[in-house]
């Protein structure tokens, strides 16, 4: 049984509906952080053993959790396990920061961006492609069930970055519109397939269709190092809307034909072959 202050996190990482990979990470991460405070020894040994199921558990299609756990090491010393959860924080933060800079420089002058759900990675590009003074817009959807891009324009909205909010059905429409896409990711596979927001094989098509170039940005922990696209487990939240059960499916598989490169840390990736 796991102490009360890690299960907490974990419970609130398995409520979280608009953040994704990389939040989710950071928070397991933490959860790893106060497990070495208030254990030791065998008692931690065994824990992290039981760690390793339930930080997957929360989201068993996030490539990020499963490399989280393959980083942090079976021992009983708490302070190495700090020191890894630590360096995971550390390196992901960094990984950001990066993934901005390259990022950035894929905008142009009055670009027009169409973007869907809300990934840290990519607002951390439009957070640095507007320090670097570049004028562009941003289309971005509205990510219904749980609208996660509504979030996302709160967030450009105190960047004062130009912005249009539309409806998902609208994707293909708005497309047209666009110079430029950018998605995240919550798993990349090693057959160069991205798992993302479901919508974004839309998106994908979409753009495709109207030779707008696509773009994923992601860290390279969200690079799943065994599974291929078909042996993901996607997740799904049923919900009910007046009386009738809806489908849900969280997320959806954009094949790698569609993709012009992936935005990692350590530079910008094309799939399937450099995954």
């Amino acid at each position: 049984m796991l102490p009360r202050e890690v299960q907490a996190i974990i419970e609130e990482m398995k409520a979280e509906r608009i953040r994704g990979a990389s939040y989710l990470a950071k928070r397991g991460a933490e959860a790893y952080l106060k497990l070495a405070e208030v254990l030791t020894g065998e008692e931690l040994f065994e824990a992290l053993k039981e760690m390793r199921n339930e930080i997957i558990s929360v989201n068993p299609t996030m490539a990020s959790l499963y490399n989280l756990v393959r980083f942090i090491p079976l021992t009983n010393n708490p302070e190495f396990i700090r020191a890894k959860a630590e360096e995971f924080i550390k390196l992901s933060e960094e990984a950001k920061r990066e993934i901005g800079n390259i990022g950035s420089e894929l905008i142009d002058e009055n670009e027009v961006i169409i973007t869907h759900s809300f990934s840290s990675t990519v607002f951390e590009i439009l957070k640095a492609a507007k320090m670097k003074g570049k004028r562009f817009k941003v289309i971005l959807t509205e990510s219904a069930p749980d609208y996660e891009g509504l979030a996302l324009a709160k967030e450009l909205e105190k960047l004062d970055i130009s912005f249009e909010v539309i409806t998902d059905a609208q994707l293909g429409l708005f497309a047209k519109k666009a110079t430029l896409a950018l998605v995240g990711a919550d798993n990349i596979t090693r057959d160069g397939c991205v798992i993302n927001k479901a919508g974004t094989y839309l998106l994908a098509l979409a753009c495709h269709d109207n030779a707008v170039p696509f773009y994923v940005a992601a860290e390279s922990f969200k690079v799943h190092p065994e599974l291929k696209a078909d042996d993901v487990e996607i997740v799904e939240r049923k919900f009910k809307r007046n009386h009738f059960l809806i489908r849900n499916y969280l997320f959806d598989i954009t094949p790698w034909k569609y993709v012009r490169g992936i935005i990692t840390e350590l530079g910008i990736l094309v799939p399937p072959k450099e995954v």
